[in-house]
């Protein structure tokens, strides 16, 4: 695999769906996470990220539009001690509460499977960043429809110790626009992480397109001491 410049890895495509991108700080020092929300429909675009304890949450910008919550409305960061996690819907709340019975990041995703959302059957997919002792690993997954057949869900986990500074990966819903929408497929995308955490989520809400982006949340964790530096921004204001 090549490692891709994150910028126009974003840029390449109108329809990335829902993304998560996982690395460490080119200085090393910093875990780093992000996460966008885009739409198309009006249900979709009608909502806006806000801070929820140590985690956000989506919530309807005009509470009078708002048609099917179920899909749209949810926690996608939540933290349980170390351990963060980042994922496009429900199932952070699934991983929060198994691991926190000492179940692992698969166990709990396994009693999940991509969203019922037919024709496009939406992967499901999540991240979890873990540091201690300072030092950080992460691990992403990917829950989805087999090839569009709705009878089978194949889930995949990808898992990153010891990471290399300046790099990350980055794992999205939608392979690009369609109809229905084509789920992401392979490996999560090698990409290069770089600046401060303002330069950092000025360059991925830059190369998101325009008309579908809705909200992007960004967070850089000091991997010394588990403080932590947290960005938000919605396009609806």
């Amino acid at each position: 695999m090549e490692k891709v410049s994150l910028a126009q890895e974003l840029a390449s495509t109108t329809y990335p769906g829902r993304g998560i991108v996982i690395g460490k700080s080119k200085d090393g020092k910093k875990a780093v996470t992000a996460y966008f929300i885009m739409g198309r429909s009006e249900n979709s675009r009608n909502r806006v990220f806000v801070e929820d304890g140590e985690g956000i949450r989506t919530q309807a910008f005009d509470p009078s539009k708002l048609e099917d919550p179920s899909l749209i409305i949810y926690a996608p960061v939540r933290v349980l001690g170390n351990k963060t996690i980042v994922t496009n819907g429900d199932q952070t709340d699934t991983i929060y509460e198994l691991m926190d019975k000492q179940q692992t990041f698969e166990q709990a995703l396994r009693t999940r499977e991509f969203e019922p959302d037919a024709p496009n059957y939406t992967p499901r997919i999540s991240g979890i960043m873990h540091i201690e002792n300072n030092s950080f690993n992460y691990a992403m997954s990917i829950l989805k429809s087999n090839n569009g057949n709705p009878a089978a869900c194949n889930r995949y986990t990808f898992a990153y110790s010891d990471p290399v500074a300046g790099e990350g990966h980055f794992i999205h819903t939608y392979m690009g626009d369609g109809n229905p929408l084509p789920s992401f497929e392979g490996e999560p995308t090698w990409v290069d992480i770089d600046g401060d955490i303002d330069t950092f989520t000025n360059m991925v809400w830059e190369n998101l397109n325009e008309e579908n982006k809705v909200s992007l949340f960004v967070r850089f964790i000091n991997i010394e001491d588990g403080t932590y530096e947290t960005r938000i921004v919605n396009k609806n204001k």
